[in-house]
Protein backbone atom coordinates (compact mmCIF):
# COMPACT_ATOMS: atom_id res chain seq x y z
CA UNK A 1 0.00 0.00 0.00
CA UNK A 2 1.32 3.43 -0.92
CA UNK A 3 1.66 6.05 1.77
CA UNK A 4 2.43 9.72 1.21
CA UNK A 5 5.09 11.38 3.31
CA UNK A 6 3.66 14.82 4.14
CA UNK A 7 5.85 17.57 2.70
CA UNK A 8 5.99 19.64 5.86
CA UNK A 9 6.66 17.09 8.56
CA UNK A 10 7.56 13.78 6.97
CA UNK A 11 4.35 12.19 8.28
CA UNK A 12 3.50 8.75 6.92
CA UNK A 13 -0.21 8.95 6.11
CA UNK A 14 -2.49 6.55 4.26
CA UNK A 15 -4.49 8.21 1.45
CA UNK A 16 -7.76 7.45 3.32
CA UNK A 17 -6.69 9.21 6.53
CA UNK A 18 -7.82 12.78 7.31
CA UNK A 19 -5.19 15.31 6.16
CA UNK A 20 -2.76 16.60 8.73
CA UNK A 21 -2.43 20.33 9.41
CA UNK A 22 0.46 21.95 7.59
CA UNK A 23 2.64 24.86 8.56
CA UNK A 24 2.33 27.75 9.26
CA UNK A 25 -1.15 26.91 10.61
CA UNK A 26 0.18 24.14 12.87
CA UNK A 27 2.69 26.60 14.36
CA UNK A 28 -0.16 28.94 15.29
CA UNK A 29 -2.15 26.11 16.85
CA UNK A 30 0.92 24.96 18.80
CA UNK A 31 1.59 28.49 20.08
CA UNK A 32 -2.03 29.05 21.15
CA UNK A 33 -2.12 25.64 22.86
CA UNK A 34 1.13 26.37 24.71
CA UNK A 35 -0.25 29.69 25.99
CA UNK A 36 -3.59 28.19 27.07
CA UNK A 37 -2.02 25.21 28.85
CA UNK A 38 0.88 27.16 30.35
CA UNK A 39 -1.31 29.87 31.85
CA UNK A 40 -3.54 27.15 33.28
CA UNK A 41 -1.00 25.93 35.88
CA UNK A 42 -1.51 28.67 38.49
CA UNK A 43 -5.24 28.52 37.74
CA UNK A 44 -5.28 24.78 38.48
CA UNK A 45 -3.33 25.39 41.69
CA UNK A 46 -5.95 27.92 42.77
CA UNK A 47 -8.69 25.50 41.76
CA UNK A 48 -7.57 22.64 44.01
CA UNK A 49 -7.80 25.04 46.97
CA UNK A 50 -11.52 25.52 46.25
CA UNK A 51 -12.57 22.17 44.76
CA UNK A 52 -11.38 18.67 45.77
CA UNK A 53 -8.72 17.73 43.18
CA UNK A 54 -10.35 14.60 41.75
CA UNK A 55 -13.69 16.36 41.49
CA UNK A 56 -12.03 19.27 39.72
CA UNK A 57 -10.45 16.80 37.29
CA UNK A 58 -13.80 15.08 36.73
CA UNK A 59 -15.60 18.39 36.18
CA UNK A 60 -12.91 19.47 33.75
CA UNK A 61 -13.20 16.47 31.41
CA UNK A 62 -16.96 15.97 31.81
CA UNK A 63 -17.64 19.64 31.09
CA UNK A 64 -15.34 19.56 28.07
CA UNK A 65 -17.15 16.44 26.81
CA UNK A 66 -20.45 18.32 27.01
CA UNK A 67 -19.05 21.39 25.22
CA UNK A 68 -17.45 19.44 22.38
CA UNK A 69 -20.54 17.23 21.97
CA UNK A 70 -22.80 20.29 21.67
CA UNK A 71 -20.47 21.97 19.18
CA UNK A 72 -20.21 18.87 17.00
CA UNK A 73 -23.93 18.22 17.31
CA UNK A 74 -24.76 21.72 16.05
CA UNK A 75 -22.26 21.28 13.22
CA UNK A 76 -23.63 17.80 12.50
CA UNK A 77 -20.15 16.41 12.95
CA UNK A 78 -20.90 13.95 15.75
CA UNK A 79 -20.13 10.36 14.79
CA UNK A 80 -19.18 7.09 16.39
CA UNK A 81 -15.46 6.29 16.30
CA UNK A 82 -14.39 3.77 13.68
CA UNK A 83 -13.07 0.45 14.91
CA UNK A 84 -9.48 1.36 14.01
CA UNK A 85 -9.74 4.57 16.08
CA UNK A 86 -10.93 2.88 19.27
CA UNK A 87 -7.39 2.16 20.58
CA UNK A 88 -6.45 5.85 20.40
CA UNK A 89 -9.76 6.79 22.04
CA UNK A 90 -8.89 4.55 24.98
CA UNK A 91 -5.23 5.62 25.05
CA UNK A 92 -5.95 9.35 25.10
CA UNK A 93 -9.01 9.01 27.32
CA UNK A 94 -7.53 6.77 30.01
CA UNK A 95 -3.85 7.74 29.95
CA UNK A 96 -3.61 11.37 28.85
CA UNK A 97 -6.92 12.64 30.23
CA UNK A 98 -7.94 10.50 33.21
CA UNK A 99 -4.57 9.39 34.59
CA UNK A 100 -2.54 12.52 33.89
CA UNK A 101 -5.26 14.98 34.91
CA UNK A 102 -5.97 13.14 38.16
CA UNK A 103 -2.28 12.83 39.07
CA UNK A 104 -1.54 16.47 38.30
CA UNK A 105 -4.44 17.82 40.33
CA UNK A 106 -3.48 15.64 43.29
CA UNK A 107 0.17 16.70 43.03
CA UNK A 108 -0.74 20.40 42.91
CA UNK A 109 -1.79 20.13 46.54
CA UNK A 110 1.89 19.39 47.30
CA UNK A 111 4.15 20.88 44.61
CA UNK A 112 4.10 24.51 43.41
CA UNK A 113 2.43 24.99 39.99
CA UNK A 114 5.52 26.26 38.14
CA UNK A 115 7.65 23.33 39.19
CA UNK A 116 4.77 20.90 38.63
CA UNK A 117 4.59 22.03 35.01
CA UNK A 118 8.34 21.50 34.67
CA UNK A 119 8.25 17.89 35.92
CA UNK A 120 5.25 16.92 33.77
CA UNK A 121 6.87 18.26 30.63
CA UNK A 122 9.96 16.13 31.03
CA UNK A 123 7.81 13.96 28.76
CA UNK A 124 10.14 15.11 25.97
CA UNK A 125 12.91 13.09 27.62
CA UNK A 126 10.80 9.93 27.86
CA UNK A 127 9.46 10.34 24.31
CA UNK A 128 12.90 9.98 22.74
CA UNK A 129 13.47 6.25 23.48
CA UNK A 130 9.76 5.49 22.97
CA UNK A 131 9.72 7.12 19.52
CA UNK A 132 12.96 5.38 18.55
CA UNK A 133 11.53 1.95 19.44
CA UNK A 134 7.92 2.37 18.29
CA UNK A 135 8.16 4.87 15.43
CA UNK A 136 11.77 4.35 14.33
CA UNK A 137 12.25 8.12 14.66
CA UNK A 138 15.99 7.90 15.12
CA UNK A 139 17.12 11.21 16.61
CA UNK A 140 19.25 13.51 14.48
CA UNK A 141 22.19 15.38 16.05
CA UNK A 142 20.15 18.59 16.10
CA UNK A 143 17.21 16.87 17.78
CA UNK A 144 19.51 15.28 20.37
CA UNK A 145 21.01 18.71 21.04
CA UNK A 146 17.53 20.21 21.40
CA UNK A 147 16.44 17.52 23.83
CA UNK A 148 19.66 17.81 25.82
CA UNK A 149 19.41 21.58 26.16
CA UNK A 150 15.70 21.48 26.94
CA UNK A 151 16.05 18.79 29.59
CA UNK A 152 19.05 20.59 31.11
CA UNK A 153 16.86 23.67 31.39
CA UNK A 154 14.08 21.66 33.01
CA UNK A 155 16.49 20.18 35.57
CA UNK A 156 17.82 23.63 36.32
CA UNK A 157 14.28 24.95 36.75
CA UNK A 158 13.35 22.07 39.04
CA UNK A 159 16.40 22.70 41.27
CA UNK A 160 16.37 19.17 42.78
CA UNK A 161 19.09 20.16 45.25
CA UNK A 162 16.65 22.58 46.92
CA UNK A 163 13.71 20.19 47.27
CA UNK A 164 12.85 18.59 50.59
CA UNK A 165 13.56 15.02 49.46
CA UNK A 166 13.13 13.67 52.98
CA UNK A 167 9.54 14.88 53.01
CA UNK A 168 7.32 11.92 52.03
CA UNK A 169 4.65 14.26 50.64
CA UNK A 170 7.18 15.99 48.40
CA UNK A 171 8.47 12.66 47.09
CA UNK A 172 4.91 11.47 46.47
CA UNK A 173 4.07 14.67 44.60
CA UNK A 174 7.15 14.45 42.38
CA UNK A 175 6.48 10.73 41.75
CA UNK A 176 2.92 11.47 40.62
CA UNK A 177 4.16 14.17 38.27
CA UNK A 178 6.87 11.91 36.81
CA UNK A 179 4.29 9.17 36.20
CA UNK A 180 2.12 11.76 34.46
CA UNK A 181 5.13 12.74 32.30
CA UNK A 182 5.73 9.14 31.21
CA UNK A 183 2.03 8.69 30.43
CA UNK A 184 2.06 11.89 28.37
CA UNK A 185 5.06 10.72 26.37
CA UNK A 186 3.51 7.32 25.70
CA UNK A 187 0.26 8.90 24.54
CA UNK A 188 2.05 11.32 22.21
CA UNK A 189 3.93 8.43 20.58
CA UNK A 190 0.70 6.42 20.19
CA UNK A 191 -1.08 9.43 18.66
CA UNK A 192 1.79 9.78 16.21
CA UNK A 193 1.84 6.07 15.31
CA UNK A 194 -1.93 5.65 15.00
CA UNK A 195 -3.53 5.34 11.56
CA UNK A 196 -6.51 7.68 11.86
CA UNK A 197 -9.91 7.04 10.30
CA UNK A 198 -11.61 10.06 11.90
CA UNK A 199 -10.30 13.51 12.74
CA UNK A 200 -9.02 14.44 16.22
CA UNK A 201 -12.04 16.73 16.70
CA UNK A 202 -14.52 13.95 15.88
CA UNK A 203 -12.90 11.63 18.44
CA UNK A 204 -12.65 14.19 21.24
CA UNK A 205 -16.13 13.64 22.78
CA UNK A 206 -15.49 9.91 23.11
CA UNK A 207 -12.02 10.41 24.58
CA UNK A 208 -13.39 12.88 27.13
CA UNK A 209 -16.28 10.57 28.06
CA UNK A 210 -13.85 7.67 28.51
CA UNK A 211 -11.89 9.86 30.93
CA UNK A 212 -14.89 11.34 32.74
CA UNK A 213 -16.38 8.02 33.85
CA UNK A 214 -13.41 6.65 35.89
CA UNK A 215 -12.53 10.10 37.25
CA UNK A 216 -16.08 10.65 38.50
CA UNK A 217 -16.29 7.21 40.10
CA UNK A 218 -12.89 7.64 41.72
CA UNK A 219 -13.72 11.13 43.00
CA UNK A 220 -16.98 9.88 44.54
CA UNK A 221 -15.23 6.89 46.15
CA UNK A 222 -12.28 8.87 47.59
CA UNK A 223 -13.61 12.39 48.16
CA UNK A 224 -17.31 11.67 48.64
CA UNK A 225 -20.15 13.77 47.18
CA UNK A 226 -18.89 17.03 45.64
CA UNK A 227 -18.91 20.01 48.00
CA UNK A 228 -18.11 23.04 45.86
CA UNK A 229 -18.49 26.73 46.79
CA UNK A 230 -20.02 27.99 43.54
CA UNK A 231 -18.74 31.56 43.74
CA UNK A 232 -17.62 33.70 40.74
CA UNK A 233 -13.97 32.68 41.21
CA UNK A 234 -14.82 28.98 41.31
CA UNK A 235 -17.05 29.27 38.25
CA UNK A 236 -14.33 31.10 36.32
CA UNK A 237 -11.70 28.48 37.24
CA UNK A 238 -13.92 25.56 36.25
CA UNK A 239 -14.92 27.32 33.02
CA UNK A 240 -11.25 27.80 32.08
CA UNK A 241 -10.58 24.11 32.77
CA UNK A 242 -13.50 23.05 30.59
CA UNK A 243 -13.08 25.37 27.59
CA UNK A 244 -9.35 26.15 27.34
CA UNK A 245 -7.73 23.55 29.57
CA UNK A 246 -9.51 20.54 28.08
CA UNK A 247 -11.64 21.26 24.99
CA UNK A 248 -9.21 23.55 23.16
CA UNK A 249 -6.11 22.11 24.83
CA UNK A 250 -6.88 18.52 23.82
CA UNK A 251 -7.75 19.52 20.26
CA UNK A 252 -4.49 21.44 19.99
CA UNK A 253 -2.41 18.60 21.42
CA UNK A 254 -3.96 16.01 19.12
CA UNK A 255 -3.78 18.23 16.04
CA UNK A 256 -0.13 19.11 16.61
CA UNK A 257 0.66 15.51 17.62
CA UNK A 258 -0.68 14.22 14.30
CA UNK A 259 1.13 16.86 12.27
CA UNK A 260 4.60 16.84 13.83
CA UNK A 261 7.06 14.07 14.78
CA UNK A 262 6.57 12.81 18.34
CA UNK A 263 9.90 14.11 19.65
CA UNK A 264 9.36 17.52 18.03
CA UNK A 265 5.84 17.71 19.47
CA UNK A 266 7.21 17.12 22.95
CA UNK A 267 9.97 19.65 22.33
CA UNK A 268 7.44 22.27 21.25
CA UNK A 269 5.28 21.66 24.30
CA UNK A 270 8.33 22.00 26.56
CA UNK A 271 7.49 25.71 26.22
CA UNK A 272 4.37 25.07 28.35
CA UNK A 273 6.30 24.93 31.65
CA UNK A 274 8.04 28.17 30.63
CA UNK A 275 4.66 29.89 30.36
CA UNK A 276 3.47 28.03 33.45
CA UNK A 277 6.39 29.24 35.53
CA UNK A 278 6.13 32.80 34.21
CA UNK A 279 2.44 33.03 35.07
CA UNK A 280 3.04 31.38 38.44
CA UNK A 281 5.73 33.94 39.24
CA UNK A 282 3.38 36.73 38.17
CA UNK A 283 0.31 35.57 40.08
CA UNK A 284 1.65 33.41 42.94
CA UNK A 285 4.56 33.55 45.35
CA UNK A 286 7.02 31.46 43.31
CA UNK A 287 10.34 33.39 43.13
CA UNK A 288 12.06 34.37 39.88
CA UNK A 289 15.83 33.93 40.21
CA UNK A 290 18.88 34.10 37.94
CA UNK A 291 18.89 30.29 37.88
CA UNK A 292 15.30 30.28 36.67
CA UNK A 293 16.03 32.84 33.94
CA UNK A 294 19.05 30.82 32.73
CA UNK A 295 16.90 27.70 32.64
CA UNK A 296 14.21 29.48 30.60
CA UNK A 297 16.82 30.36 27.98
CA UNK A 298 18.00 26.72 27.79
CA UNK A 299 14.45 25.44 27.31
CA UNK A 300 13.59 27.97 24.61
CA UNK A 301 16.85 27.32 22.73
CA UNK A 302 16.21 23.58 22.93
CA UNK A 303 12.71 24.02 21.54
CA UNK A 304 14.01 26.21 18.72
CA UNK A 305 16.71 23.72 17.70
CA UNK A 306 14.21 20.87 17.69
CA UNK A 307 11.75 22.77 15.50
CA UNK A 308 14.52 23.88 13.13
CA UNK A 309 15.69 20.29 12.69
CA UNK A 310 12.27 19.32 11.29
CA UNK A 311 12.02 22.42 9.13
CA UNK A 312 14.79 20.93 6.99
CA UNK A 313 13.09 17.52 6.55
CA UNK A 314 13.38 16.32 2.96
CA UNK A 315 10.01 15.28 1.44
CA UNK A 316 9.74 11.90 -0.24
CA UNK A 317 7.20 9.26 -1.27
CA UNK A 318 7.57 5.72 0.00
CA UNK A 319 5.81 2.41 -0.47
CA UNK A 320 4.97 -0.01 2.32
CA UNK A 321 3.59 -3.56 2.24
Amino acid sequence: MTTVRDWAWGTHRRPTEPPVMRRPAVYLVAAATVLALGANWPIMAAGVELVPPLWLAAMRVAGAAAVVTIVLGLARGMQRPARQDRPVVLSVGLAHLALVTGLVFLALEIVAPGRSAIVVYTSALWAVPMAAVVLHEHPTPRRIAGVALGCAGLVLLLEPWSLAWRDARTIAGIAMLLLAAVANAGTSVHVRAHRWAGSPLALMPWQLIVAAVPLTLLAWAIEGPPRVPWEPTTIAIVAYQVVLGSAFGLWGLLTVGRSMPAVTTNLAFMAVPVVGLATSVAFTEEPLTVTVLAALVLVLVGVGIGLWSDRTTVPQVTATP
